[in-house]
């Protein structure tokens, strides 16, 4: 009897184990997919990241600089609902003539740029003046296209931070 114990907890013990580690193989690959999608999103915008150069200081294409931004007035609200997150998607789609798959490309590289960036607060006042940089206030309207489909959706209104982060833009594009 205390030989089929032993065989039984031996056995229970090999199938957590083999379960656990089929999980952690599970999340390593879920880990490659994720950078996987920001390094596809990033080739299909023709983002280059330059040695020694901030990544944000290497966009060229505004509709990056404009994603980016958007997911960081996003973030800058303490809990951004699904509603605003579908928003964003969609008028971020409509306002840089994009594909809805496009909208979400960009979604995922503003979201790895917010990262690059280190929270953000530091990729509104960086982006804002990068994107003015690249055009202008040309890119002004359809970057506040996007931040009022934000601002509107969820609950209606504006926190102090998103707040404070259209100030950073007004001063970024000389308003």
């Amino acid at each position: 009897m205390p030989i089929l114990i032993a065989i039984i907890g031996a056995l229970g013990a090999a199938a957590y184990w083999y379960f656990r580690m089929r999980d952690i193989g599970v999340a390593g690959r879920d880990l490659v997919n994720v950078a996987n999608d920001v390094r596809l999103a990033a080739r299909r915008f023709g983002f280059k990241r330059n040695a020694n150069v901030h990544p944000a200081e290497s966009i060229e294409d505004p509709k990056v600089a404009i994603g980016a931004l958007a997911v960081a007035f996003l973030e800058l609200d303490d809990l951004p609902s699904q509603e605003a997150r579908i928003a964003m998607t969609r008028e971020l789609q409509q306002a840089t003539n994009v594909t809805l798959e496009d909208a979400e490309e960009l979604a995922i590289l503003g979201r790895w740029m917010m990262s690059e960036c280190g929270g953000p607060e530091q990729t509104v006042t960086r982006l804002s003046k990068k994107l003015y940089k690249l055009g202008g206030s040309e890119h002004l309207a359809p970057l506040m296209q996007v931040l009022n489909a934000i601002g509107t959706s969820g609950n209606g209104t504006l926190s102090e931070r998103q707040r404070s982060a259209l100030d950073d833009i007004k001063y970024a594009f000389k308003l």
